[in-house]
């Protein structure tokens, strides 16, 4: 896959709209279906994402500018980037990890695959341009998007259908 770009969906919406619990049903949801699907946070203000005091923090504060850490289950890398990566060279990485979409979380201004996260509790506003968004999902039947999907809260299973009729072919046999 070297070169491949994959598709890369962004949820986005105010702070504590629910984005990382809907974020979490929609990944399980299109993992169930056999896809393989990376995801990525965005965080706004720049800070570090290792934790303070492990030791891969402290080989980063040493000057290292690639940290990985490896388990029986896992693998993780940090790099030390400049300027912020891309959603595009964030998909590649992902390709070339082997994965089908990426998922991602708080990018606003990047993703052009948007689905926004709207919860009246938390804002009767949206952060989005309608014509901006993949769709919406909400709990507000007084938010208008025409021509914009439109999904409860807890309806992951209705946009994993959306997101795998726009961006994904069924995972072949043995796959995932």
């Amino acid at each position: 896959m070297t070169g491949a770009t994959i598709p890369v969906v962004s949820v986005v919406g105010m702070s504590d709209a629910g984005k990382t619990t809907f974020l979490e049903k929609l990944i399980h949801e299109l993992t169930s279906r056999g896809f393989r699907v990376a995801t990525a946070k965005h965080h706004a203000h720049d800070g570090d994402v290792d934790t303070e005091g492990k030791d891969s923090w402290r080989h980063a504060r040493a000057g290292a500018m690639t940290t990985m850490v490896s388990s029986p289950r896992q693998f993780a890398l940090i790099r030390k980037v400049e300027p912020e990566m891309s959603l595009v060279e964030m998909s590649l990485v992902a390709a070339s990890s082997g994965c089908d979409i990426l998922l991602t979380e708080g990018f606003k201004r990047e993703g052009v695959n948007r689905i926004e996260i709207s919860r009246l509790a938390r804002s009767a506003d949206l952060i989005c341009e309608p014509s901006d968004m993949l769709a919406l999902v909400t709990d507000n039947d007084e938010l208008l998007c025409p021509g914009v999907p439109r999904f409860g809260l807890d309806d992951a299973g209705g946009v994993a259908d959306l997101i795998e009729t726009r961006f994904l072919s069924k995972p072949m046999a043995g796959d995932g």
